[in-house]
């Protein structure tokens, strides 16, 4: 029986559809350079190895406090953007009125698929979602089990009123009970105005999927946020290449951006920017001001859990580009100011 976790199955008309995509090429979705994961067959045995030995002492020493949601706080009016992370990729925003969430993985496990699973460093934060408003809108940067978790989203779906996601994970959520109508889809630099709110997905340089047989099948990128006050951009998930440039040229500058920083390897540095490479990547996207994500959450890479924030601070400070790293739940605004090593607590 097809575990439920998979989510919705490709069909002809499904393939069809994507086949219109400019990054459509050979069977499914391609980089806009060439990209590839360096894990030969006579490598996997080793790399299973490295990720299981020593990961007790890759993982915080007790789990991970997350702060109680103040939705007074969040919801008073305010010309700023606000917003909170729930650790790995999570990020609450309200932002013009609007309540945004985005890559909502909240469930205890990142690999619910997996003979082994990849435990959360943080207890109870299915319970998050019992506690937060309704939201506006929820958006995918792509449909890996990291970022698109089947537990968050049954919860998720009855406060939810609208969905901006990758081409091509549509399925998923459709697949989980979720109204076809209020699902947009968007291929890289496609662009939705919401309550004068412009929104563009953006290209990463990655892949996607849930299963052996839909590699590639759906998109994946990150999402840009333009209002009249503020421009932030959220990178997704992807190695560093020449893109970051570009967005840079279309959409920036950004005040604040959310850098993927996390779960690298040499393995597949294509695919995942080291600390170093985020903060080049920001600066080839003209961001201001930065803040790393994919980290926080899970090991999924066998780097200590705090690496990703050492190496990302470390490489802010040499080249004076300001940054915030909050601490979970916490609420904060782009031009708030911290550095704080709060993980050394």
């Amino acid at each position: 029986m097809r575990s439920k976790h998979f989510g919705g199955k490709l069909t002809p008309a499904l393939l069809a559809q994507y086949e219109q995509s400019d990054n459509w090429r050979d069977g499914k979705f391609q980089n806009l350079e060439d990209t590839r994961m360096d894990i030969s067959l006579y490598k996997i045995p080793g790399l299973i190895c490295e990720q299981l030995n020593g990961r007790k002492e890759r993982v915080p020493a007790r789990p991970l406090p997350v702060a109680a949601f103040d939705r007074s706080g969040f919801e008073a009016p305010s010309g700023q953007a606000k917003f909170i992370w729930y650790g790995h990729s999570v990020v609450l925003m309200r932002l013009n009125g609007q309540t945004i969430l985005v890559d909502p993985m909240l469930g205890p496990d990142a690999s619910p698929i997996a003979p082994v699973s990849t435990k959360r460093f943080s207890n109870d934060t299915l319970d998050l979602i019992d506690d937060l408003p309704e939201i506006d809108l929820l958006l995918l940067t792509h449909d890996h089990y990291d970022h698109l978790d089947y537990a968050s989203m049954q919860k998720l779906k009855r406060k939810t009123r609208r969905y901006f996601v990758a081409l091509g994970v549509r399925r998923h959520l459709v697949h989980w009970g979720v109204d076809p109508d209020l699902i947009t889809e968007f291929d890289w630099w496609d662009q939705q105005v919401l309550h004068d709110i412009t929104i563009t997905f953006t290209p990463t340089r990655h892949f996607a999927g849930r299963g052996l047989s839909d590699r590639a099948r759906s998109l994946w990128g990150g999402w840009a946020f333009r209002t009249p006050a503020e421009n932030i951009w959220f990178s997704g998930d992807g190695g560093y290449g020449k893109h970051f440039r570009e967005i840079g040229k279309r959409l920036g500058p950004f005040d604040f951006a959310f850098m993927e920083c996390g779960q690298y390897n040499e393995l597949w540095h294509q695919i995942h920017l080291f600390p170093e490479e985020s903060i080049q990547a920001a600066l080839d996207a003209q961001v201001k001001k930065v803040m790393p994500v994919h980290w926080g959450g899970f090991t999924l890479a066998p780097h200590h859990w705090t690496d990703p924030a050492e190496r990302f601070l470390a490489e802010t400070v040499r080249l004076d580009l300001p940054l915030h790293l909050p601490q979970l739940g916490r609420m904060f605004q782009a031009t708030d100011q911290g550095a704080n090593r709060w993980w050394l607590d």
